[in-house]
C-alpha cells in the first residue's frame, strides 16, 4: 500500500476572478456571496477529492481575519469535519489591512493593530478550529507569517529599526503560542517583493538567519519554527529552489511547502525571474523532481500546499481542473524521484558523465509525465 501523503488546498484558489487587467468575473459561482468557506470545503470534497488517488490526504489553508474568524470559525470547522480534512495552515492575514510595514511598522499603533490580528490568529487554531488538527501532533497546523506587509519603499537607515521590531514583534508571538502549548509548527514564508517593492526576510537564507538571531537575541525555541517552502517566490528572484531546498533541510527548518511555480523551467509556462506572482499550480520539471527526491531523502512527510490561482480565463469547471493537475503533478514528481538511482547518479558525477547525468533526469520527467497521465484518466 502506498504511503499516505498531505496534500492542503487554500480558499484564496477559489475567487471569482483576478480583476485589475483581467477579469475580476470569469467565474460568477465563486464570488463570496455564492461560495462562502463551508461550501469551498464542500466543493473541494465532491468534485476534487474523487479525481485523485486514495492515498492522499487533504487539509485545508485560511487567512485570518478576512477568510475564517470567530463568527464564521464553527461554520468552517463543522464543514471540515463533515468532509474528514483537516486544519493544514492558517496565517494572519496582515497584508489586507496594514500597509505600512504590519508588525515591523515605525508606527507603534500600527504595530499593535497588527499583535492583535496575530495573537487572534493563534487564538483561533487554539480554539474553535482545535478540533480540525490532525491526530498526529507532528502534523499539527503550521502557522505561516507571510512577509507581505514587512515591507518598504524607501532607502533609509530606518530599515534596520523595522527589522529590530519585527524581530521583537515575532518572539512576543512566540512567547504567547508557547503559553498555549507550543503545538503549532511555524513558517516564514520569504517572497522578494508584493505588497511593496522591497521586503523585509526576502530570502531563504534570510529567514533562516532570522529564527537564529530570535534564538540569540530572545532565547526563542526554534524547534518546530522554520519556513513555509515556496517554489515560486525562488524563481521569482531568480534563485534556485533545489539549492533552497538543501538549506531548508540542512537547517532542519522545512515545516510547510507550498508547491506553486511561476512556470519558467517547464518550457511551457510563461513566467520566472523578473515576473510578478504569477501562481501556477505545480508543473512537472526536473527541478522539482530533485526537490522530491531532497525532501523524500530528509523524511519530509508534512503538508503540501497549493497555493494557486486559476488562471484568468479559465471557468469554474476549469479551475478545478487545475487544483487537480497541480496535486496530480506532485504526486508523479515523488513517483518518479523514488526511481531515481542516486547512487549510479552520484558515482556518474564523480567521473563527470554529466551528459549520463541528464539522461537520468531527463527519463525521470518522462516517467513523472507517464504517471501523471495513468492518474489523471484514472
Amino acid at each position: 500500500m502506498q504511503k499516505k501523503t498531505l496534500h492542503s488546498l487554500c480558499r484564496w484558489t477559489f475567487n471569482a476572478g483576478k480583476g485589475g487587467f483581467v477579469p475580476g468575473d470569469i467565474r460568477p459561482h465563486w464570488t463570496a456571496q455564492k461560495l462562502d468557506v463551508p461550501e469551498i470545503i464542500r466543493l473541494i470534497s465532491t468534485k476534487i477529492r474523487p479525481r485523485i488517488p486514495s492515498h492522499i490526504e487533504l487539509g485545508f489553508e485560511m487567512h485570518y481575519n478576512t477568510e475564517v474568524d470567530e463568527k464564521t470559525a464553527p461554520a468552517v470547522s463543522d464543514a471540515l469535519t463533515d468532509a474528514k480534512m483537516h486544519l493544514a495552515m492558517i496565517t494572519p492575514g496582515l497584508h489586507s489591512h496594514y500597509g505600512f510595514g504590519g508588525a515591523a511598522s515605525l508606527d507603534s499603533a500600527e504595530r499593535e493593530e497588527a499583535s492583535k490580528i496575530s495573537v487572534g490568529t493563534v487564538d483561533l487554531a487554539y480554539g474553535p478550529l482545535k478540533k480540525n488538527w490532525h491526530s498526529d501532533p507532528k502534523l499539527a497546523p503550521t502557522l505561516v507569517l507571510w512577509n507581505g506587509s514587512y515591507g518598504y519603499d524607501l532607502a533609509t537607515p530606518a530599515i534596520k529599526q523595522m527589522y529590530q521590531n519585527l524581530k521583537e514583534s515575532v518572539a512576543s508571538l512566540c512567547a504567547y503560542e508557547d503559553k498555549k502549548g507550543g503545538q503549532l509548527y511555524w513558517g516564514i514564508e520569504p517572497k522578494p517583493n508584493e505588497g511593496h517593492p522591497a521586503m523585509l526576510l526576502p530570502t531563504v537564507a534570510s529567514a533562516i538567519l532570522f529564527w537564529k538571531k530570535l534564538k540569540e537575541e530572545f532565547g526563542v525555541n526554534i524547534e518546530k519554527r522554520g519556513l513555509n517552502k515556496e517554489f515560486g517566490h525562488s524563481e521569482m528572484i531568480g534563485l534556485d529552489a533545489v539549492y533552497d531546498t538543501v538549506e531548508e533541510l540542512d537547517n532542519n527548518a522545512c515545516t510547510h511547502m507550498h508547491l506553486n511555480s511561476q512556470g519558467y523551467n517547464d518550457g511551457i509556462t510563461i513566467g520566472g525571474p523578473g515576473k510578478y506572482d504569477i501562481d501556477h499550480g505545480c508543473k512537472i520539471t526536473g527541478m522539482n523532481i530533485a526537490i522530491a527526491a531532497l525532501v523524500g531523502e530528509a523524511g519530509y512527510d508534512r503538508w503540501y500546499g497549493h497555493d494557486m490561482q486559476a488562471r484568468p480565463y479559465d471557468n469554474e469547471a476549469q479551475g478545478l481542473d487545475r487544483v487537480i493537475r497541480s496535486i496530480l503533478s506532485w504526486d508523479a514528481c515523488q513517483k518518479a524521484a523514488a526511481e531515481l538511482n542516486l547512487k549510479d547518479l552520484a558515482k556518474a558525477y564523480t567521473v563527470r558523465e554529466t551528459g549520463r547525468v541528464e539522461d537520468m533526469m531527463r527519463h525521470a520527467v518522462v516517467s513523472a509525465h507517464k504517471h501523471f497521465d495513468v492518474m489523471y484518466k484514472g
